[in-house]
């Protein structure tokens, strides 16, 4: 029976980040991306892939003596589980009411809109 995988904490979608960005890699190897930015020690990045391992967010091939990671999913599918979680839980499952809160919190970039619409028109042409 497949179970959906469950949501990831920001320190996990921090990681699962680095394993998008760079692909399979070593505890050592995230580590040194993670803490360029802030404060972070080996053994809690360490702990937080063994978690996530246990999660199913994350496999590790132990092959090798440092064992690497890669993400059980691609970046697109965890950004569509969260968001139809999200759309799910917070808006009733209105894409529309998503949308408008998205937009009305944060301005879209010009190019970002031109998206947007390409995406409305692309619906629009489906259920015409």
């Amino acid at each position: 029976m497949n179970h959906p995988l469950p949501r990831p904490t920001d320190g996990e979608l921090a990681i699962l980040r680095v394993l998008w960005d760079r692909g399979p890699s070593t505890v050592r190897q995230v580590h040194e991306v993670l803490s360029a930015d802030k404060d972070l020690g080996y053994t809690t990045v360490l702990k937080l892939l063994q978690v996530m391992t246990d999660k199913g967010l994350v496999a590790r091939d132990d092959r090798e003596r440092s064992h690497v990671y890669r993400s059980a999913q691609s970046a697109d599918a965890t950004r569509a589980h969260l968001v139809h979680d999200l759309m799910d839980r917070a808006f009733g499952g209105s894409a529309a009411q998503l949308v408008m809160q998205a937009l009305s919190e944060r301005p879209a970039s010009r190019e970002e809109l031109e998206a947007i619409r390409a995406l409305l028109d692309g619906a629009e042409g489906r259920t015409s």
